[in-house]
């Protein structure tokens, strides 16, 4: 047997694995100690995730001792009714976005400019819209913003669908929204010709671009792009489980009477009736829903996030959601800039993910610039797993 000596510090190979795991745990760096090697695989996920291969070793702060007493206390505290959860660490490499193009200058497209605007996230955003004026009057509004801001963003405007050359990120709302009484599903053949022109453009104009599509119905609108500009999965994204996953959340907070922040709860699956709120998955204040409320009122949040975007409809009767799909669009834009770290509800292609493949499905995915990075695959019950099937089969249903 070797043995080594008492100075000999084992090497070790990091590879793109390791460089996963911890993207995974919501790591935005490795310590690479004196010695070990690091496969090129694992330096080009590590520029994909946005994680930093750091020299060690590295100092570290002296560990503060706790006294068994005051453990106890903070542990009891949690558990508490005035207990919040505590803000997220804020120390991350965050990127601004050069160029964001936004198809469709509606109430959606409207908004996340403003906020994107308003952010100060992004370097230069245009807007295009088919209705003359539209699009170049929220432009200078915007611009005109600035100047109480100080935002250093600049918006311009027009109807040309070559405006988008050259972003980094294209965001799809154009398209006819719901009506009350109309499905998601009911959209399928007008929106479906939009969808086309637009992704003619993309295509063409930007050929590196990741693209949001919002339009719907949502799920099948992000196959159609798919299929139209013929690009990877990882460069199409379909915004749906952000948006899901916040009416959950919102409905349980509201039902168990805590502050939203105390709540986790993700909604996967479709963008319509066949959504799937993962209630083994939901936590309040880190406990079991269960914990919190009875199956009569988890039933009533599941049903509320089903209906959400309904709900809105029915009250607008001209139109629907375009506040929160915007904040949905913007925490998709987060995720990939490095402002939030953790899986995150996206609508993509299944590539064999939680068993299905060949179809568009609302799914927890870790998200860089080059938007999809990996499928997060999460323990679910087999009712959910069934869920989720339910939806693919449905999906496929529709297209065909």
């Amino acid at each position: 047997m070797r043995q080594r000596t008492r100075n000999m510090v084992p090497k070790k190979v990091v590879g793109s694995e390791h460089v996963a795991d911890a993207a995974r745990r919501g790591r935005r760096m490795i310590e690479i100690m004196p010695g070990d090697i690091v496969t090129a695989s694992a330096r080009e996920s590590a520029e994909r995730l946005k994680i930093n291969l750091v020299d060690g070793p590295i100092e570290r702060p002296a560990v503060i001792e706790t006294d068994g007493a005051t453990a106890a206390r903070r542990s009891l505290y949690r558990r508490n009714p005035k207990w919040t959860s505590p803000q997220p660490s804020a120390n991350r490499a965050v990127r601004r976005i050069s160029r964001l193009a936004i198809v469709g200058a509606g109430g959606v497209g409207m908004n996340v400019a403003h906020m994107a605007a308003n952010a100060d996230m992004v370097d230069d955003i245009v807007l295009t819209d088919v209705v003359p004026g539209l699009a170049e009057s929220i432009a200078l509004d915007l611009n005109h913003a600035g100047g109480i801001t100080r935002s250093r963003c600049r918006v311009t405007g027009g109807t040309r669908l070559g405006l988008v050359a050259d972003a980094e990120i294209v965001v799809v709302t154009a398209g006819r929204p719901r009506t009350p009484g109309m499905t998601r599903a009911d959209l399928l053949q007008v929106n479906r010709r939009v969808i086309r022109t637009v992704a003619e453009a993309i295509r063409t104009q930007a050929p590196n671009a990741i693209v949001i599509v919002v339009t719907n119905p949502l799920d099948e609108m992000t196959v159609e792009m798919l299929r139209a500009t013929d690009f990877p999965r990882n460069q199409v994204l379909g915004m749906a489980g952000t948006l899901d996953s916040s009416r959950f959340r919102r409905s349980i907070a509201d039902k168990a009477g805590v502050p939203v922040a105390d709540v986790e709860a993700m909604a996967l699956g479709s963008h319509g009736d066949e959504m799937a709120p993962i209630v083994s998955r939901a936590r309040v204040r880190g406990r079991p829903l269960a914990d919190f409320l009875n199956p009569e009122a988890i039933a009533f949040c599941v049903r509320d996030a089903v209906t959400g975007g309904g709900q809105v409809v029915a009250l607008r009767k001209t139109g629907s959601a375009s506040l929160a799909p915007a904040h949905a669009v913007l925490e998709l834009m987060d995720h990939m800039r490095g402002a939030r770290a953790g899986p995150v509800p996206v609508s993509v292609m299944m590539q064999g993910e939680y068993g299905i493949d060949g179809v568009v499905l609302g799914v927890p995915c870790w998200l860089g610039m080059n938007g999809l990075a990996e499928v997060a695959e999460i323990p679910l019950q087999d009712e959910e797993r069934d869920q989720l099937n339910a939806a693919a089969e449905a999906i496929r249903k529709r297209l065909a």
